[in-house]
């Protein structure tokens, strides 16, 4: 059972504390990504293959160390899991910038709140009102809760701390290079496509524990026809997913044009209710919570249904 209780223990100590301020692992990861990339790279999918593939399998593996030297102690291995978690979630870090985001919209103070959401999204804020940055902080905290709580833990459930490593590091790189831009479309291909794979099943478990969290009958209906109806729609095939579900248990309309370096992309529409607004921020955060809390439990049983049964 110490993988199940690492995993909520590390789950806990993110809602209590979030993120460390200083030398945080996926910070430190990041900057060793970056040094490897000045000597791969190369506007080829065979080169971005090779940096995704060494700095996963290296993390990965560095994970499956860790796992099998704890394991010599239940303790020891509730910890180790317990730290790895802690230190891949993102679930209290991401309801605090909306937490800020929402405290400054409802003050007035529009320039802040531009400069806020852009720790969230990668969009071009500066010409945003204040409805359009709640919606951009809307979306990121339902496609965020998916990418940094409900995957991380679903990993870490099946896998253990090399799942926990292993997917943030594919996360981790997917938002370093995965971008359609001149520098990366060929080089961060396989990035993207692989952050997509990992994703497919947690983001339709995020969207399955946010239609149980909808709290009605009639939310929960409501957030499956926006998914059944909008998510397609969306380019990406696990964010349309979880932010069309947050958009009908909401009861709100998510999506539309967002411009990135320039260049204006269509989300298409998620969600047949009013245009988002500064009063459904604190609403969605508090489905954000639900949704990683129902995560958990599902990453507990899978771990526990997973785990090795012992010859007698």
């Amino acid at each position: 059972m110490s993988r199940p209780l690492g995993l909520a223990l590390g789950w806990a100590l993110d809602q209590a504390v979030g993120d460390p301020g200083r030398w945080h692992p996926v910070a430190g990861f990041g900057s060793v990504a970056t040094a490897l990339e000045q000597r791969t790279y190369a506007a080829r999918r065979a080169d971005g293959v090779a940096h995704i593939a060494l700095l996963v399998a290296a993390t990965a593996g560095l994970g499956a160390v860790a796992e099998r030297t704890a394991r010599r102690s239940d303790v020891v291995h509730t910890l180790v899991t317990a730290a790895a978690t802690w230190a891949v979630l993102g679930g209290r870090s991401l309801t605090r910038e909306a937490a800020t985001i929402d405290d400054q919209l409802r003050r007035g103070d529009l320039d802040a709140a531009r400069v806020q959401v852009r720790n969230l999204v990668g969009r071009d804020t500066t010409r945003l009102d204040g409805d359009e940055v709640a919606r951009a902080c809307i979306e990121s905290l339902a496609e965020n809760t998916s990418d940094a709580v409900v995957a991380p833990l679903l990993w870490g459930g099946l896998l253990g701390v090399p799942g926990l490593l292993g997917y943030r590091a594919v996360n981790t790189l997917d938002a370093m290079v995965g971008h359609r831009n001149d520098r990366y479309r060929e080089f961060g291909w396989a990035a993207a496509r692989l952050d997509d794979g990992a994703n497919w099943v947690p983001a339709r478990v995020a969207a399955a524990t946010a239609l149980a969290g909808a709290g009605s009958r009639e939310r929960a209906l409501r957030g499956w026809a926006a998914i059944r109806r909008d998510a397609p729609a969306h380019p990406s095939p696990n964010g349309g997913v979880v932010e069309a579900a947050f958009a009908g248990v909401l009861g709100v309309r998510l999506g539309g044009s967002n411009a990135y370096d320039g260049l204006v992309e269509d989300r298409g529409t998620l969600g047949d209710g009013p245009v988002a607004s500064v009063q459904d921020i604190a609403p969605a955060t508090r489905l954000a919570r639900r949704v990683g809390a129902g995560s958990l439990a599902v990453a507990v049983i899978w771990s526990v249904r997973g785990r090795p049964r012992r010859r007698r």
